[in-house]
């Protein structure tokens, strides 16, 4: 396949750039199953802080809101559904952290590798200069991974990973839970402001002149007796505190991640990654259905699995045929 003279790399162009001597072999693969994990501290930190926050909204909802309801059904449900749907973002967040995202072997520019493509005439291969490695088609290079990525979309903090080819899934499904449960703690926070607001902070009236008198007396003649209004295991404006914190967060992260699932839906059904988007790369690929696109990513056939971070979707060997262009 001859190159047209408009078709745009953000890498070498001329096959005398390769320079198959000046690379080194690659290194020995380690042994299968060795964990991929990026050793970027800006990225660890962000995957710290996901955690941090998540864990908080889980200790708000069961501490703050469910446990001391005293609508045990609405507890349990509504317990059983937060904490199932946690589960889940934090199992897509470890998986889309710790799988390979496409990484193209580092130093395979070798003369032997090069060989091996058996090229015909008019046939090019592109080298990358910065981990030297041959190029697959819509391959492009992180600086934070220090590899080139197959159908890489951006890196990510949060996830401290790149989003590529093999691990799109993952981060789909980590954005979309993560939107879920800030859906729901808003609106568990919504019904717990409105209960308590009739039920304790009205009733007791943190603002009237005879509150604290009367809550004194209680203490003295029942020091070791609960309200059976009490909303929370703590204080009034602790809880307050507690769930506005929480507001915030749920907001803040349910506005973010819905809008990154909805690019990353576009992106997926389009069959165009975030980079190639951004520099408006020439399309070079076949076209295919949406719905095969999404198959592409979440694995064939439809099933359950394709909600689940825990099934593997099958992408196939990679093709020989992906470095030549």
């Amino acid at each position: 396949m001859l190159i047209p003279t408009h078709h745009f790399r953000d890498i070498e162009r001329k096959p005398e750039y390769l320079q198959p001597e000046k690379c080194a072999p690659p290194p020995y693969p380690g042994p299968a199953g060795t964990m991929w994990f990026i050793r970027d501290g800006c990225g660890i930190a962000c995957a710290i802080v996901t955690w941090f926050l998540v864990l908080y909204a889980e200790f708000v909802v069961l501490f703050v809101m469910l446990i001391p309801s005293r609508d045990y059904v609405y507890s349990i449900i509504n317990g059983i559904l937060f904490n199932l749907l946690a589960f889940l973002a934090l199992a897509s967040h470890c998986r889309a952290m710790l799988t390979d995202p496409g990484a193209v072997p580092k130093g395979n520019a070798t003369k032997e590798f090069i060989e091996s493509l058996q090229l015909k005439p008019g046939q090019v291969v592109y080298k990358c200069p910065k981990c030297c490695s041959i190029k697959p088609d819509r391959a492009h290079h992180c600086s934070v991974c220090k590899r080139c990525i197959r159908k890489m979309d951006h890196h990510c903090p949060w996830v401290n990973n790149c989003v590529g080819e093999n691990n799109q899934k993952y981060f789909v499904l980590f954005t979309m839970y993560i939107a879920l449960i800030s859906l729901h703690a808003l609106i568990m926070v919504g019904f717990h402001f409105l209960h308590c607001f009739e039920e304790d902070w009205t009733t007791h009236g943190l603002t009237r002149e005879g509150t604290a008198e009367a809550r004194l007396s209680q203490e003295k003649t029942q020091p070791h007796k609960v309200s059976s209004t009490e909303c929370s295991y703590f204080s009034p404006p602790t809880t307050v505190i507690l769930l506005i914190l929480l507001c915030f967060e749920g907001l803040l992260f349910l506005i973010f991640t819905s809008v990154m699932f909805g690019t990353q839906v576009h992106s997926i059904c389009t069959d165009e990654t975030g980079i190639e988007q951004l520099k408006k790369e020439e399309r070079r690929w076949a076209k295919k259905t949406k719905w095969m696109n999404l198959k592409a990513v979440f694995g064939h056939p439809f099933s359950l699995g394709w909600a689940s971070p825990f099934a593997t979707p099958d992408h196939g060997k990679a093709d020989p045929s992906q470095y030549v262009v």
